[in-house]
């Protein structure tokens, strides 16, 4: 079975590592002329996964505004992730699920399980219950060919503190951040070899990677998601100085940026962002 890193890397170089997000928030949904519904929800992201086939390989669908509409915002995101998987698109669900034991699993097996209504490539997960709370999770993905995106150093101010803190109670470990306690626990997983693995790392644009003690040995082969771009302040062009050797590695989020463009400018801004981030060095 081929991997989600190797499926992940082969789309890279098709298509490029932009990821476009899949946001229908109410502000969005009235600036496109949707109703801010379940409907509209559907509406947006059937449109823009319609938008982006042929210019970018990664959506991620933000699960929060469709779960907003309880069934019938599951019923349109079950939908919207049919047609972008259909189309050829990898698709990370941005659910930041975590959790212990039995419930966890649960979660794997909504997201993670091949013919699940709520399939997706990836899914983005939350490493504070531990790291090691998440080892039969990622088992579970690589087994069927999936993906997971650890939740290390995430683009809100308010995590600063969490991430960046010391680990003092293990000898072994002591100096190093728990951002970089959730990266070594990635590396570990993903193990030696060429390309990219199939458990990647969240790691915000907006903040400096080294100051929560991600180093580029830490982020090796690990597929990083990088939100933060656009609305939230970082520019795509500050990508290289931002995160230099592991660049390669590097999936920049882009939402509002595009989205905000509108149903008939989405798809050139998309297509520009994309032109953009092919002009980095590889």
């Amino acid at each position: 079975m081929t991997s989600f890193g190797e499926r992940l890397g082969a789309v890279v170089d098709d298509r490029g590592p932009l990821c476009v997000g899949i946001d229908p928030h109410a502000r969005l949904l009235t600036s496109w002329g949707l109703a801010d519904s379940a409907a509209g929800a559907r509406e947006f992201g059937l449109r823009v996964v319609e938008a982006v086939v042929g210019r970018v390989g990664v959506v991620k669908p933000q699960v929060a505004f469709f779960e907003r509409f309880g069934s019938a915002g599951f019923a349109a995101l079950e939908e919207v992730l049919g047609a972008a998987r259909a189309a050829g698109l990898l698709v990370i669900a941005d659910a930041k699920r975590g959790d212990i034991g039995s419930t966890m699993d649960g979660y794997a097996g909504a997201w993670l399980t091949p013919g699940s209504p709520l399939e997706a490539d990836a899914l983005t997960v939350s490493s504070y219950l531990g790291p090691e709370s998440l080892v039969d999770t990622a088992a579970r993905a690589r087994e069927v060919g999936k993906g997971l995106f650890l939740l290390a150093a995430t683009s809100n101010p308010e995590a600063y503190t969490l991430q960046s803190a010391l680990v003092s109670d293990l000898a072994a470990l002591r100096g190093e951040t728990v951002a970089g306690l959730v990266a070594r626990h990635a590396r570990a997983i993903n193990g030696a070899g060429a390309g990219l693995g199939s458990i990647g790392l969240v790691v915000g644009a907006t903040i400096d990677r080294h100051a929560v003690g991600l180093d580029d040995a830490l982020l090796t082969r690990a597929p990083i998601l990088a939100p933060g771009f656009g609305a939230q302040g970082a520019e795509l062009a500050d990508a290289p100085r931002l995160f230099g050797a592991v660049l390669g590695q590097v999936l920049p989020n882009v939402s509002r940026s595009v989205l905000s463009a509108g149903p008939d400018g989405v798809a050139a801004a998309v297509a520009a962002a994309a032109q953009e981030v092919a002009s980095w060095p590889r």
